[in-house]
């Protein structure tokens, strides 16, 4: 069987000709006639050329890839108990799912405080992403989760102004931070600022840290939608140029009178491209100790589905310098534009790229050496998948990124505030009500909670609020029928596989494995009698990595 769907997506909006009639390989229809007027990728391409490499339309999409990998967080299951508790009294009337702890503590002193553990891992300079940034802003801040500015942004803003070829004033940057700290609440939350290539060269993370209060940075290394820099749409000849001045590669060159003479009528888009950074030990642990010293608090890397080799570097890396947190990005996951093919053909997917990482950092860690919280992302968005995540990671894991998922929830608060407003709503919300507070179920709370000096919660901050609340309830459940009532608690063995395979993969217990010498004992009459008192009193804090991980430890 093929695992890709190659040559007709609705992400680079192209279709065969005969969907039910394909050849497996190519993706093309097993007959392809001279009369079809290229409905296709490979028919789109031969008018389009390189502009059917990307989703579309470019500035209000995210896309995700489609590839069903052999393994993936389906192939985990959950697993809960009748007896005892654990982080409470095993008592029927105190364990109850409202009484589960959801918080999340971050860092090397464990000073920054999440209510719920999801961190939006980077939102950069796509157009999505600034339409929507308020609510996303808000939205996290007010529900005590992590956000972070990707990367780009200061490049990409045409008032940004310049000293050295160093930043000294960028309003984008100014207002996504200031959103942010102006409506965090109680300590909780965080902001982090990113960096790639270019940004270390506009001193971007310096400007955030001594200008604007940011505590947090992050250098990326890479993400899991591509293995080469960030990309983005430019339409006016006059910005393409501003950032080729300032650094940046821009496709075709704006420069160039023979593309500027047919710009606005063949093509109506510049393709601005980041640089791949060229990674080293020497240079990772100097970047970390200047940011340190310029003021940062927190050091973050981000790194994507490469290699295992470059897994494993990022890991030791931010163990020899003392990196707070690594975020660690699997195939699969969303883009606001990276090339369609490359986002389902290259790299390591998440759920074989997270068991790479819970080996790695395990290693370390029994050895005694410092290692960073985690932080794995790459397709993630409801409970459950906050879960297994957090589980199979245990107890390294301690949030998890999503971007895409509230993205789509800022965007649907947002699309229903404006179908209120033009008295227009669709006819699949309209059963809700026709006002804000009937439609949105949490909008009485969120004006009780968050507004005041005549400040109102944007819609598109209450529509991530609402999803955010759904998560919370739906993992505080998940939780207590596990009878774990923190996530500090959360163990490898509350999850198992479906397959033989997942279980080689991940490590972790084959379903019909799990729970097998305890059976016996209980089989066997031998089983401990508990009455009231948890016999699990307290959660492991490590389990043995894969088989082959212990063969390549002993090589």
């Amino acid at each position: 069987m093929s695992f890709s769907k190659p040559n007709a997506s609705a992400a680079t909006r192209t279709k065969n000709r005969t969907p039910n009639d394909r050849t497996p390989a190519s993706g093309m229809c097993s007959v392809c006639v001279d009369e079809c007027p290229g409905l296709c990728e490979i028919g789109k391409s031969a008018f389009r050329a390189t502009e059917n490499l990307y989703p579309q339309p470019f500035g209000t999409i995210t896309a995700g890839a489609d590839k069903e990998y052999p393994l993936d967080f389906s192939h985990l299951n959950i697993m809960g108990t009748t007896v005892g508790a654990v982080g409470i009294e095993a008592d029927s009337d105190k364990a109850i799912f409202e009484n589960v702890n959801t918080e999340a503590r971050l860092g090397k002193d464990k000073g920054i405080k999440l209510r719920l553990p999801i961190v939006i891992p980077g939102l950069g300079s796509t157009n999505i992403a600034k339409t929507h940034w308020d609510g996303l802003a808000i939205g996290s801040a007010i529900s005590g989760t992590g956000l972070t500015i990707g990367e780009n942004v200061g490049g990409m803003d045409v008032n940004t102004k310049l000293e050295n070829r160093k930043i000294t004033h960028c309003p984008d940057i100014e207002s996504r931070v200031k959103t942010f700290q102006e409506w965090q609440k109680d300590g909780y939350g965080v902001i982090v600022m990113q960096e790639n290539v270019e940004d270390s060269r506009l001193g971007v993370l310096e400007y955030g840290i001594n200008k604007l209060g940011v505590q947090a940075v992050e250098m990326k290394w890479g993400q899991g939608a591509k293995d080469i820099g960030g990309e983005v749409k430019i339409n006016t000849l006059e910005k393409a140029r501003l950032l080729r001045d300032r650094g940046y590669i821009v496709l075709p060159d704006p420069y160039d009178n023979n593309v500027a003479s047919v710009f606005g009528k063949a093509f109506k888009e510049f393709e601005r491209h980041s640089r791949v950074g060229m990674v080293n030990e020497e240079g990772f642990v100097k970047r970390v100790e200047n940011l340190r010293k310029a003021g940062a608090k927190y050091v973050f890397l981000k790194t994507g589905a490469y290699r295992p080799a470059d897994l494993a570097r990022a890991v030791r890396y931010c163990s020899i310098a003392g990196v707070d947190v690594l975020t660690v990005d699997g195939a699969g996951g969303g883009t606001g534009m990276s090339p369609w093919h490359m986002m389902n053909e290259w790299g390591v997917p998440t759920l074989y790229l997270a068991s790479l990482t819970y080996n790695y950092i395990h290693t370390l860690a029994s050895k005694g050496q410092h290692v960073p919280d985690v932080i794995l992302a790459g397709g993630f968005a409801f409970e459950d998948d906050i879960f297994k995540a957090m589980a199979l990671g245990a107890p390294y894991v301690k949030a998890v990124g999503m971007a895409r998922a509230p993205l789509c929830a800022a965007h649907v608060g947002k699309l229903v505030a404006d179908q209120v407003n033009k008295n227009s709503i669709d006819k699949t919300i309209e059963p809700y009500g026709r006002t804000m507070d009937e439609i949105f179920v949490l909008a009485s709370k969120a004006k009780r909670l968050f507004c005041s000096n005549g400040r109102e919660v944007p819609p598109g901050a209450l529509g991530v609020y609402s999803y955010y609340q759904r998560l919370s309830q739906g993992l505080q459940q998940l939780m207590c029928g596990s009878r774990k009532f923190g996530l500090k608690h959360l163990t490898r063995d509350d999850v198992v596989t479906l397959t033989r395979e997942a279980a080689e993969v991940t490590g972790l217990k084959y379903i019909m494995d799990a729970d097998s010498e305890i059976a016996e004992q209980i089989l066997m009459g031998k089983e401990r009698s508990t009455g009231k008192t948890d016999v699990k009193t307290k959660a492991k804090t490590s389990s043995k990595p894969s088989a082959k991980a212990k063969q390549k430890t002993k090589k």
